[in-house]
């Protein structure tokens, strides 16, 4: 599984951190989401999976 966050939909809420904070992080310049890697570990699947349905602006996109 991949993963990319979408830097024109991101407004930086964090749900996404707090669903899987070893996989995001929030820029300290304009607070937006980022994906630490692309590729998504087994371990963490469920935790990005959650990430992406508590997203509002459904920012995160998931690909196999």
């Amino acid at each position: 599984m991949k993963i990319r966050v979408d830097q024109d939909r991101c407004v930086g809420q964090g749900m996404c951190l707090l669903a899987c904070p070893e996989m995001f992080e929030l820029s300290d310049e304009d607070g937006r989401a980022s994906a630490l890697k692309d590729v998504v570990p087994e371990e963490f699947q469920d935790a990005i999976r959650q990430a992406e349905r508590s997203c509002p602006e459904r920012a995160i996109i998931l690909s196999e």
